[in-house]
């Protein structure tokens, strides 16, 4: 029982870094990730003198780097344009705030587990995203769970009851769903690469039921979901072979127990879309490009029909176009696409160092777990597909990672030899 409830508190915890709020109490500007940085960095300093167990990797400076530079370019384009907008310029702080966030997870999972794997990150990460779901289809139905959330807190709810969109605790619109996303893919390789997991059962059973349920509620909450969901079984379908019509038997587990989740979900979906009006509606929502290609034979949505024809805004002189208007926030330029607002803000200059700060980090952890090296090129491509529709960025998933030291990493290679 004991084990259980410290699992539950490092849930808690996993879910206040990936998906951090605020609290009426408190000021406006801060939330569960900065609470958590603040004891990241405790914990930082407490390992580096009592442990000597925390250290800075030269593959994390390497990335500060990366942010220092972005960062000056930044507010270089806000002093040359005279503006007051600092947004990006402040990107460091952002990043410090998600690695010493991170360094508080890692610390407490490995407490618990005595090392931090991809394998138990990734079950922490599936359930809470899992529990984020689950909540978002409470809160919508049950009014004292709505009642209790917005009461006590700070997610900007106001704006997401006046447009009628599904939220959790901390997890609501583009930035849930990247996340979701990201998680989904996580998943699917962990499946995949995992021996152990592939001849276990009942793990699978948990996995691919975390998966559906954030497929199907994450793309209520968020349509960007949709991507992770696409890519993760894109790759599952690719890498071991079905499309040859050939199982191998190391993964006829795998299929089968897929083959009986995805029909019941799919039973299931179909049951409350025909009975609960709400859930119909926001099926709808979800898989709107899905329903307008059965029910027109054309996969389109509003969202992206009115990212064609307004959202595609670019700058219009060329010193612009280098080094940006110095404009980000209060959605000054009247689009949400990624790119647009990057090179509006900071130009080419500072874009293309964003840009390349994501290669960077996919290209260290594709060579540090080369187990995983597909993972991180999906990571990769994530980061710009969703810059086609939203401008926020997939740090939170690398901060965890940099946030795992050698010593777990070695242990887990060792498993991996024993499994194998």
């Amino acid at each position: 029982m004991g084990r259980f409830i410290y699992m539950i508190l490092i849930g808690i915890i996993v879910s206040c870094f990936y998906f951090p709020f605020g609290l009426i109490s408190l000021p406006r500007d801060v939330n569960t990730k900065m609470i958590l940085a603040v004891i990241g960095i405790l914990l930082f300093i407490y390992h580096s003198i009592r442990e000597k167990g925390a250290t800075l990797s030269k593959e994390l400076l390497g990335a500060a780097g990366f942010v220092v530079i972005f960062s000056l370019i930044c507010f270089y384009t806000t002093d040359y344009n005279h503006t007051n907008d600092y947004s990006y310029a402040t990107y460091f702080a952002s990043f410090a705030t998600w690695l010493g966030a991170a360094y508080t997870v890692c610390a407490a999972i490995r407490a618990f587990h005595g090392q931090v794997t991809f394998k138990t990150l990734t079950g922490y990460l599936a359930s809470v995203c899992s529990v984020q779901c689950l909540l978002a289809m409470a809160i919508d139905r049950v009014p004292v769970i709505k009642t209790w959330v917005d009461t006590y807190i700070y997610q900007g709810q106001d704006f997401l009851n006046e447009i009628d969109r599904l939220y959790g605790i901390g997890a609501a619109l583009d930035p849930a769903g990247v996340r979701f996303a990201i998680v989904l893919i996580m998943i699917v390789f962990l499946l995949y690469k995992d021996q152990e997991i592939r001849f276990d059962k009942w793990k699978i059973a948990l996995l691919w039921s975390a998966f559906f349920i954030i497929s199907v509620i994450g793309n209520m909450i968020s349509r960007t979901t949709s991507v992770g969901m696409v890519m993760g079984l894109g790759y599952m379908l690719l890498a071991t072979g079905i499309f040859r019509l050939v199982i191998k038997m190391n993964y006829a587990k795998l299929y089968s127990i897929l083959g009986f989740v995805l029909i019941f979900v799919v039973g299931f979906s179909i049951f409350l879309y025909h009975e609960d009006n709400s859930f119909h509606q926001n099926l709808r929502f979800g898989f709107e490009g899905f329903f307008n290609w059965v029910e027109t034979g054309e996969w389109t949505t509003s969202s992206t029909d009115k990212l064609n024809r307004e959202m595609w805004i670019w700058p219009t002189d060329m010193k612009s176009w280098i080094i940006g208007k110095g404009l980000y926030t209060n959605w000054a330029f009247s689009t949400d696409v990624g790119y647009c607002r990057f090179i509006l803000y900071c130009g080419i200059s500072g874009f293309s160092i964003f840009a390349l700060f994501f290669v960077y980090n996919a290209c260290v952890f594709a060579g540090k777990y080369p187990v995983y090296r597909d993972m991180f090129i999906a990571f990769l491509f994530l980061s710009f597909i969703i810059w086609i529709k939203v401008s926020t960025d997939i740090f939170q998933i690398y901060a965890l990672f940099y946030c795992i030291n050698n010593k777990d990493w070695i242990k887990e290679k060792c498993n991996k030899r024993e499994i194998s």
